[in-house]
């Protein structure tokens, strides 16, 4: 059975409990206050807490994913994971304070040392499992636009990516996974969560923009290693994962200062990737089919952004607000979406 036919998402309430219990759930991420296990019962699936607030709506929500009826819940390490059929969805946390006193001699800050244990971790756990492709990272990084030792952490958390990376025998440009990499609060772990298959992904850049693996060292020592998107599948089979995107084009950010204006462009540069999606894997996806993860640095624009949003795609469409700092300061909006697949609005 192929991914577009049992993999789906869904934004739930915590106090949402489905009639049918949990028992096809994969994993799930909750944010701000959304921790707790849901009622229901049935509740063994890796289960992380995002420390990133919801806005518009309920103060807590889950991004639950689903697969079918899970074969096994483990842990490797640090990472929880769950596993069915061809999918593989896993999850850890990392704080800093902890890793301090493992430190190497040589100049590392705290947040690369937790950086590069999540991610040796994650490999680790993806060894284990027989290797799954890694098809979809979310990086959640406290304090991500602060300066320390001369370097600002998100630049920092791209050096340590990359060196774990390599270390690990995994690419670090062309094959990589979709991914975001977002703030959180401050002395909240790097938090990370992520989707693997037995299945290769097809991996999807934007004609606009520069690769994000091929930035220019102006952007920081190592570049960010991720893929516009990913696709699992072909044609009505598809399920299209589509990384954090901003007002970007070329390397550049436009419309610095206008809200509005970043989100029309950020939905110009989703566009552009449905376009690619379906010229090299024959989806039919549109801007109104796909599930939305919207990321908002400044909650007083939320109106502007999400004004812009529903007049693209109208109020019916799948939209999840979350405050949260981005890799750019010059950034007021980041969006992340997800398409070929049942979904529900966020509450």
């Amino acid at each position: 059975m192929s991914g577009a036919e049992t993999l789906r998402l869904e934004y739930l309430t915590p106090s949402e409990s489905p009639s049918e219990g949990w028992p096809d759930v994969l994993g799930a991420a909750a944010f701000d206050g959304g921790a707790r296990a849901p009622p229901g019962g049935g509740t063994d699936f890796p289960l992380i807490h995002v420390h990133t607030p919801v806005l518009a709506g309920s103060r807590e929500v889950l991004e639950v994913w689903r697969a079918g009826p899970r074969a096994r819940t483990e842990s490797h390490g640090r990472v929880r994971y769950a596993a069915s059929g061809e999918f593989l969805f896993g999850s850890l946390a990392v704080s800093e304070t902890e890793v301090t006193a493992e430190r190497e001699p040589r100049a590392r800050t705290a947040l690369a040392v937790a950086t590069e244990l999540a991610y040796r971790q994650m490999y680790a756990t993806l060894a284990a499992a027989g290797e799954p492709h890694l098809v979809r990272v979310w990086n959640y990084i406290p304090e991500i636009n602060r300066e320390t030792h001369g370097l600002e952490r998100y630049r920092q958390f791209n050096t340590a990516r990359h060196d774990a990376s390599v270390s690990c025998a995994r690419a670090v440009t062309g094959s990589v996974p979709a991914a975001s990499a977002l703030g959180a609060a401050a002395a909240s772990p790097v938090t990370i969560y992520f989707l693997a298959s037995r299945q290769a992904p097809a991996f999807i850049e934007n004609p606009r923009q520069v690769s994000a693996y091929r930035y220019p060292l102006e952007y920081g020592p190592r570049s960010p290693a991720f893929s516009r998107a990913t696709v699992l599948g072909e044609g009505e089979a598809a399920t299209l994962f589509i990384s954090g995107t901003a007002s970007i084009v070329g390397h550049q950010t436009l419309h610095a200062g206008d809200p509005a204006a970043q989100t029309r462009e950020a939905l110009v540069n989703i566009q552009a990737l449905l376009e690619q999606a379906a010229r090299t894997r024959r989806t039919a996806l549109s801007l109104e089919s796909l599930a939305y993860k919207v990321y908002v640095r400044d909650p007083l624009e939320l109106p502007l952004i999400r004004a812009e949003l529903e007049a693209a795609m109208g109020a019916k469409t799948s939209l999840l607000y979350l405050r949260a700092d981005i890799c750019r300061r010059d950034l007021a909006v980041e969006i992340e979406a997800v398409g070929g697949h049942g979904s529900r609005p966020a509450r």
